[in-house]
């Protein structure tokens, strides 16, 4: 229990906070989220602001978040809106702009472990914050992964080094996406050559965890490794798998969309070496696109249904990559570099973190979309954060105790 006395002075202190948020705009609240720290020992880390004299590493940053936030499409036009509010800047959080020219040229030459870093790092402050979300019609406590890549196209004759199919330039993000909460793991940027299943030998499998992924990741020798490392995986196996049946399982009868649900081996000759032992082999129904759907699975101890459920849950990570593309700056890349594009990229993870954790923090009733695009039209406005958003009706939302943390409700 809390005195009178101290009860009152809580008060006092939550009014002058909501008083002196009242005269901040909304991006210089915004950055109040980025762990300013944690950034200035990655930049002396990696030597960020040797010999620098304008663009310093954090005012860097600072440029490219203004510029996702906003949904910039060209370092020319931050320089441009910056410019054009000079007399508000210092009270935005920046020292001071720059041109185009030097902004471009600091994403060339600084460092991308910088922001790299920096993302890790609200990796691991947000993912806690949403590992209680509860996904729908899975009934397992553990630990949901989805494995999965976007490509961005880039012109080949400006990122030589990002090559990818048919002689075309492109760059992959592979995401390792914890499905509760549709927050990143993992991100991986690569040239369009880079093979998704690749990413298996650069990942630790989590020992009890579920991977979901793709066909594209039916790589045996890398499964088998995370089998022996007490991990799941789901995936769909490729039409040219050659295997035996060594058992069939028992299917209850509240499940008729089960067709099939067995023990298997895998036959093909190099396959049988590179994964010795027996997987599971589940064939559904899928009613809504009138299909029949495979899947194979090393685990034996959820139900056939909830397999079927785990892959289902794999469409988030493509809801993700959507929500990066519409509402984050990264389909017209800010350089061609490779240091240049991994810049651009993290930075657009950063911000797109830093929202996650504004809304696990303020506990907001908004998606993440809907708050992308109110602190887009706020940006530059003297606006409390919190109140803008937070003044949704919770009433309006019937199921919010369910979804009360999930990011993505509007899609």
């Amino acid at each position: 229990m809390i005195s009178r006395f101290e009860f009152g002075l809580l008060v006092l202190l939550f009014r002058s906070i909501k008083i002196m948020n009242q005269g901040k705009f909304v991006f210089s609240q915004v950055i109040e989220f980025i762990p300013r720290y944690r950034f200035d020992k990655l930049v002396k880390q990696y030597k960020g602001d040797w010999h620098v004299k304008n663009l310093t590493s954090y005012n860097h940053l600072l440029h490219l978040l203004f510029g996702q936030l906003t949904g910039c499409d060209s370092l020319r036009d931050i320089c441009l809106c910056l410019d054009a509010h000079l007399k508000i800047l210092y009270h935005l959080g920046f020292r001071n702009t720059v041109n185009h020219t030097s902004l471009s040229r600091a994403n060339e030459s600084r460092d991308y472990r910088i922001f790299e870093g920096l993302g890790f790092y609200l990796i691991g402050l947000v993912r806690p914050m949403y590992s209680k979300v509860q996904l729908s019609e899975i009934t397992i406590d553990n630990v949901i992964y989805a494995l999965d890549s976007t490509t961005i196209s880039t012109s080949i004759k400006l990122a030589a080094w990002a090559l990818g199919k048919y002689s075309k330039g492109a760059v992959k993000m592979h995401t390792l996406l914890d499905l509760r909460g549709s927050v990143p793991a993992n991100i991986h940027i690569t040239d369009g050559k880079w093979h998704d299943s690749n990413e298996l030998d650069m990942l630790t499998p989590e020992p009890f965890a579920f991977y979901v992924m793709d066909k594209a990741y039916v790589d045996f020798k890398a499964l088998f490794k995370f089998h022996q490392s007490q991990a799941f995986w789901v995936l769909r196996p490729k039409e040219n798998m050659k295997f035996t049946t060594i058992e069939q399982l028992a299917i209850p009868d509240t499940t008729p969309s089960i067709i099939e649900d067995s023990r298997i081996r895998v036959t093909g000759y190099k396959s049988c070496k590179l994964y010795p032992e027996d997987m599971r082999f589940v064939r559904v129904y899928d009613p809504d696109n009138d299909a029949i759907v495979d899947f194979i699975s090393n685990n034996f101890e959820v139900s056939a249904l909830e397999i079927a459920n785990l892959y289902r849950h794999r469409w988030d990570i493509e809801v993700f990559f959507k929500w990066i593309k519409q509402n984050i700056v990264v389909k017209n890349l800010w350089g061609f570099s490779e240091n240049a594009v991994k810049v651009h990229l993290w930075t657009a993870i950063i911000a797109y973190l830093t929202v996650a954790r504004i809304k696990a923090d303020y506990n907001s009733y908004y998606s993440i979309t809907e708050m992308a695009t109110l602190i887009r039209i706020s940006v530059l406005e003297r606006v409390d954060l919190r109140q803008l958003i937070t003044k949704q009706d919770p009433s309006t939302n019937s199921d919010q105790n369910v979804k009360e943390l999930s990011l993505f409700d509007d899609f």
